[in-house]
This record gives C-alpha cells, structure tokens and sequence, in this order.
C-alpha cells in the first residue's frame, strides 16, 4: 500500500533497454527448464533453419521461370520454365515436410517442459509453509498449475518455433534481396526500424495489462472453486441469487480484463502490417521504376517483391504474436512467484529424530507459550501445559479462543514466538518435523478423503507396507467394518471425490480406521463429532474410546459432553488458559468452564 512517500525502484524493475531485469529473469529462468532439452532444441533449430531455407529458394527460381517465359510473344523456353517449376515445387514440398516434423518436435518438447513445471510446483507446494494455503485460495493456486501453464505451453511449443522461423526467413530474404538489387533494400532501412521502434512501444504499455489478466482470472477460479466446494450451505441459505451475483461481478472484472488485453494487444498486429503494405507499395513502385530503367530484370522484380511479402510477413506475426508472449511472461511471473514462496525452514543439521534418537511415549509440555499469526496480533499468551503419556487433555473455550491455533503448534505447523512446545523433553523446533508429526495421528472436524479404493483411504495412514488384515482390524476397532463389507466392492470400492457417497459419520469412522493404522503415540480429536446426530456421536464415541486407549490424547471439542472423562480440561479464553483441572474441579469451583456447561446443558 502506497502510504504518502515516493516509490523505491526495486532492482528488478530497472530497465535496461526496453527489457526490464524483471522480464529478463523470468525468460532465464524459462531458458534454464529449456537447457534440459538442449538437444532437442538443437535439433528443431536446424530443421527450422533446413525448412525456411528451402522455402526461400522459391521465389529465387519463380524469377528464373518468369525470365524463361520472357516479354515477347512467341519466345518461351518451356523447358527452362518447367525445370524450375519442378525444382520450386520439390523445394516446397521438402520444406513441408521438414515444417511439419518441425511441430512434432516441438510439441514433445514443450510437453517435457511443461510437465517438468508442474512437477516442481505440485513438490513446491508439499514443501511450503502451512501459512501460505491459508493465506491463498485454492482457485489461485489450481489456476497457476493449471492455465498459467497451459499458457506457457502454448509459447513454448508454438510461439517459440514462429520466432525462430521469423528469424531465419528474415535473415535469409534480406540476404537474397541484398544480391538481386542493394538499391531497393534502402525503401526497408525506413520500414523496419519503425516496425520495430512500433511494436517495442505498445508491448512496454500493455504489458501490465497481460499480469492484471491473469491475476484476474486466478482471483475468479478461487472464488468458483469456493463456491462449488460449498454448495450444500449455499443452497441450505437459499443464497443462489446472491453467489451468481457476486459471482458475475468477478467475471465481468475477469471478462473487462480480457476485453481490455485484447482490444489494446490486437492493435500491435495491424499497425505492423499497415507499416509493412506501405514498404510493400514502395518495393513495387521504386522496382517498376528501376525496370523501366533497365536496371533489374521483370524476373528480378518479381522475386524482390515475394522476397519483401516473405521479409515482412514474419515482422507482422513476430508483432501479433507479442500479445501471447506478454501472456506467456505474465504467467511465467505468477508461476516463477510461487516457486519463489518461503519454504518451511530446513531442520537443523543436528535435528533430533523423535522415536529413532528419542523413544516417544507421549509426554508433551508447553512452557509459558506466546504466538501470533502476524507480529501485531498475538492469538496465544503464556501458554503452560504439563501432558504426561497416557493423559487425555481437553481443549475447550468459545470461539476464536485459540484452540485450533494449539494444535498447529503442537504439529509444528506453525512455530512459537515465545517459550517452547516439548516432546519427550525435547523442544519440537529442535526435532526434525517429519518426526514430529509423525509423533501425532489426527481426527479432525473436516474429514479427508481422497478419490481410492477405501482400503488405500484406511491405510494411508501408515507410512508402512500395510496388509490387508491390519486394514480389517483397524476397521473393526472403528466400528465401519460391516458397513464396508455390506458395499459391493468391499473393501475394493472406490470412493468419489472426498468420499461424497458415503455420509458424514462413514468419513469420520473411517478417518478414526486411518488414525489407528497409524499407532503414533499422540492423539489429536478436533471436533471430531461435531458434524453428527447423536447415535452417529455415540458409535464414534465408541470408536475413539477404543482409539486412545494407551495414548496421549488432545480433545478439542465444543460439546462439552465429550470431555467430562478426560484427565485435564484447558478452558481457554482469548488466546490464555483461565483454568484448569479435572471436570468436576472446574464444576466445583464455579468459574468460567461452570458457565458453558451450564448454557449447554440449562
């Protein structure tokens, strides 16, 4: 946000030329995923070369035939004609071919590039702080996967080979018009640099356009797959009315945007060509003129003039295709921007390996915890807890109390400001983090699952080989294994997307068959029945009794029904514990727990 004071150049926005250090690092950084493919580049820069060269030689040999023909009635070399007819018609046909093998190249080699991308993204992404997909939509993030790369797989596998073909094809006519007449190349030392000086112009104005662009649309697709994802609550609210509104609004800024990069991009393409028919109109004129004179043969003329139409042709679509380059730039920036994102900070070199270096049984301690997602806003003050193996410890407090935000920290998700989470006596961001979660199995309000057969769903939380016996036994101890045996498929059933044919109560059963694959030795419950009617409550109560037998156990719960049994009961209240102890501790003391059970249970 601009507050008042005059904007810094950052060192990326210098320009240097009419390129700014900004672009020139995205275009390296694009060159560096092309480097891999060095030979395969290689290979179609040559056949790009062999087949703009053939098709160069075509106008040469039409001058030939034309002066075989002649002026004068009557006086035609058939011979001569058709032999450089053949020879034209040969060349062309080659410079097809070469064309077409040109494309396939291309396409393979793109494709590699592409996929090497998004690779590194999807790896990117598992390696980045949990903060960041909570700060950024889904939609944007997908979008960037998706169609930013789309996008600069359409550059790489066309765009790039229309350069490379402009390139060669204007080198190679401007070389042949050089030995047919010097005199008329003068009318392009004009044309051209105005073409260039042109085009230069409006891409360095309607580049920022190309960024909003794709900004835009990122922004939209966040907001549909919002939308889509919660659609149940906006047809439990009768808010369809309301979400296609805001929804067209979105669309229409998205749409403006697209209308906005279009109308200006399309105006380079014409003015190029505009620029070009009149070099075109001077090249005939000035060579009728020099005929007259006797200075060029009618062959000559009318190869400089298909010479010309060949040299300028590539400027033009070199200019309209600068519009899909200013796309292709801009979303290199945005896919390049999240490659750049801060990754969780590698474990020190002499990190602790929880139940490899230290045996994990379950003690876990907070000690006078502070925390803040953001520097001017603790969520957490003081934190203390002394949670020893074997304990059940229950989380509760109103809303936007903090309680979620203790699990983050005890996952490592997020890391302390102040004091120190411990495992075992071990300060956690001491501990490799993989080994600190997977300290923790997890059962959380929002279920997980993903599209699989349910026994891949069950045994996804081991990081073991898994039998199918075990799988069995977990689901048996979750109480869902004659409900599974009862499907078609059995345990081979494939679940849709989340597991959208199963109900609420199926998920969480089977989230809790998952959690006892895994046998760590700490137990998160967030929420775990909240979405639930009561008998479905009472079978996942049953579930999760038989799940934290022998372990430590986090409860989070609104229902204050599920926590009368644990060892210790946290209140928490504004980010602080204002009490602790057992159930009827805090029942006899009166205090603020004393409050919200008696709301919930007047």
């Amino acid at each position: 946000m601009n507050r008042g004071g005059p904007r810094v150049a950052r060192p990326e926005d210098v320009v240097v030329g009419n390129v700014s250090k900004k672009k020139l690092k995205v275009l390296l950084r694009l060159g560096r995923y092309m480097v891999h493919a060095k030979w395969g580049y290689l290979a179609a820069l040559a056949l790009s070369i062999l087949s703009n060269l053939l098709s160069l030689i075509g106008p040469k040999l039409s001058g030939y035939a034309i002066d075989a023909i002649g002026i004068e009635a009557g006086k035609v070399n058939f011979d001569t004609v058709f032999f450089y007819c053949t020879l034209m018609l040969i060349a062309y046909m080659v410079s097809s071919l070469t064309a077409y093998g040109l494309q396939l190249v291309m396409i393979n080699l793109s494709r590699g590039i592409v996929r090497r991308m998004r690779e590194d993204i999807f790896s990117k992404l598992m390696k980045m702080k949990v903060e960041y997909f909570d700060k950024n939509q889904t939609g944007d993030i997908i979008s960037r996967i998706s169609y930013d790369i789309d996008t600069i797989n359409a550059t790489l596998s066309n765009d790039l080979v229309q350069i490379a073909a402009s390139l060669v094809t204007i080198i190679g006519s401007l070389i042949m018009m050089l030995s047919i007449s010097p005199t008329l190349c003068l009318v392009f030392a004009v044309t051209v640099p105005l073409s260039i000086l042109t085009s230069s112009k409006m891409a360095n104005t309607f580049r920022p356009l190309f960024r909003a662009r794709s900004g835009k649309l990122g922004e939209l697709n966040g907001y549909a797959e919002e939308c889509l994802s919660g659609q149940k609550t906006v047809r439990a609210y009768s808010a369809e009315e309301t979400m296609v509104g805001r929804f067209a609004l979105r669309n229409k800024t998205a749409a403006d945007a697209y209308f906005k990069t279009d109308y200006y991009g399309t105006m380079v393409g014409p003015t190029v060509n505009f620029i070009n028919n009149i070099s075109l109109t001077l090249v005939s004129v000035f060579g009728s003129l020099l005929y007259l004179a006797g200075g060029i043969s009618i062959g000559n003329v009318s190869s400089f003039v298909l010479y010309s139409r060949k040299f300028s042709g590539p400027i033009n679509e070199t200019a309209n295709i600068i519009n899909e380059l200013q796309s292709a730039a801009a979303a290199a920036e945005r896919v390049f921007r999240l490659l750049d994102e801060e990754e969780e900070l590698p474990d020190d070199a002499d990190a602790v390996e929880l139940g490899v270096q230290v045996p994990v049984k379950g003690q876990v301690d907070a000690e006078h915890v502070d925390f803040g997602y953001s520097k001017d806003k603790q969520i957490i003050h003081d934190l203390s807890m002394n949670i020893k193996p074997g304990m059940t410890a229950a989380i509760v407090g109103p809303t936007g109390a903090g309680k979620t935000t203790i699990i983050n920290l005890l996952m490592r998700f997020y890391d302390v400001d102040g004091g120190a989470v411990k495992m075992e006596g071990t300060d956690i961001r001491h501990a490799a983090r993989a080994s600190v979660r997977r300290s923790y199995t997890m059962v959380l309000q929002d279920t997980w699952l993903f599209s699989g057969t349910i026994a891949d769903n069950i045994a996804y939380g081991s990081t073991r080989d898994v039998s199918r016996e075990e799988i069995e036994k977990a689901a048996r101890a979750a109480g869902i294994h004659s409900f599974i045996e009862g499907l078609p498929h059995g345990y081979d059933t494939i679940l849709t997307d989340e597991g959208v044919n199963i109900s609420k109560g199926q998920k969480q059963l089977l989230t809790i068959a998952r959690a006892m694959i895994s046998n760590a030795p700490v137990l998160i419950l967030d929420e775990a029945t909240s979405n639930v009617d009561s008998m479905t409550e009472m079978r996942i109560q049953a579930a999760m009794g038989e799940l934290m037998e022998g372990r430590t156990s986090f409860v989070i719960a609104h229902r204050l029904s599920t926590v009368k049994t644990a060892d210790v009961i946290f209140v928490l209240k504004d980010g602080r514990v204002i009490e602790h102890g057992s159930h009827d501790e805090l029942m006899e003391r009166k205090g603020f727990y004393y409050s919200l059970h008696s709301a919930q249970f007047a």
